[in-house]
């Protein structure tokens, strides 16, 4: 019977730099956002649903939808973030399941899931463990500000459409604080391995 973890953050906490020491270790990470990208490209279900609901404006110019401008109308609009979560999702779901069943056959002995809306999307029946990635509110503002070059009210926006961080803290089993060095955060990483006996 395979472990099955659940890896969760939030927008620009370091969640992918855990993940990358994770799948170092050998260990297999079933990627939510890897997943939501391959459900909507030209030809999957999801991709023809979003095309139907938004219209060909958010499409660039070789038919494959244009993320950014997607994002700016949903960030900005709750009942258009919501529709388009109800096409992704259940497609994103219907992806990672397959993997995990994969994994499972193949006799992993541990199977992380990379969701960053863990708990948003109330996925948390899915894993066994959670791991929250954990940065405090102005670290992750300028960090998110920093990688994406977005103003700090867009980058605001972006952060408030996500539960708060350290409203998470209490629903995992285990906080990475990843305010520190690389190497602070893989010590962490290393010791809840060790404590759940991976």
């Amino acid at each position: 019977m395979s472990l099955v973890i659940g890896l969760t953050g939030g927008i620009a906490s370091g969640k992918s730099t855990v993940s990358a020491m994770i799948k170092e270790l050998g260990i297999v990470v079933i990627d939510a956002d890897l997943e939501a990208r391959h459900a909507v490209e030209p030809g999957e279900k999801a991709y023809e649903e979003i095309v139907r609901h938004f219209g060909q404006s958010i499409l660039e110019e070789n038919g494959a939808i244009d993320r950014p401008k997607l994002g700016a109308i949903v960030f900005n609009d709750e009942d258009k973030r919501k529709l388009l979560n109800s096409i992704v999702h259940p497609a994103v779901r219907e992806r990672m399941a397959e993997k995990r069943k994969c994994a499972e056959a193949a006799g992993e002995p541990v199977i992380v899931m990379d969701i960053p809306l863990l708990f948003e999307s109330k996925l948390t029946g899915l894993v066994e463990k959670i791991i929250l990635v954990y940065v405090d509110d102005a670290m992750q503002l300028q960090r998110l500000i920093n990688r994406n070059g977005l103003s700090e009210e867009e980058a605001s926006a972006r952060i408030r459409s996500q539960m708060p961080l350290r409203d998470k803290i209490e629903l995992a089993d285990a906080v990475i604080d990843n305010s520190g060095t690389i190497d602070q955060t893989k010590q962490q990483l290393m010791d809840i391995f060790k404590k759940w006996g991976i």
